[in-house]
């Protein structure tokens, strides 16, 4: 049955077994490669991740820290908003009273329809005659 005929399915003469051992070596040292370059990705992933995680926890306590103040901020402009209106609303109730007030004391105070003449002449009349009821009371006599 050795006939020294190759089969249909080789294309070339058999040559023998190829070298297993520097197969061996070749993907060996394509693995050592391999293992060094992915061992030196996932230093430098693992060095880019930590910086972020950290950077990200300082970014989170400043950006709390900020919203702590705004919000300590916002508190106090809300209790000056509400002092601001009470004492709004008070002073708008002493300008009602002292309006009203105004308005009780404004007949007797503002022009009564007498002119500025009339108003003296009625002053001179009224001073002469309280003169006149001192001296009947001091028991002068009137003349």
């Amino acid at each position: 049955m050795q006939t020294g005929k190759q089969p249909a399915i080789f294309e070339g003469e058999y040559k023998g077994m190829v070298n297993v051992v520097g197969v061996l070596e070749v993907i060996q040292s394509d693995f050592a490669r391999l293992e060094s370059e992915t061992s030196a990705a996932e230093s430098t992933e693992q060095k880019t991740y930590d910086e972020l995680i950290t950077d990200s926890k300082a970014d989170k306590a400043a950006k709390s820290k900020e919203g702590e103040h705004k919000q300590a901020k916002r508190q106090n402009q809300e209790q000056a908003l509400t002092q601001k209106k009470e004492d709004l609303d008070g002073s708008q109730k002493e300008l009602t009273a002292a309006l009203a007030y105004f308005d009780k004391l404004k007949p007797s105070c503002v022009d009564s329809g007498t002119s500025y003449e009339e108003r003296v002449a009625r002053r001179k009349e009224e001073i002469q005659s309280l003169q006149e009821a001192a001296k009947i009371l001091n028991g002068e006599d009137i003349a």
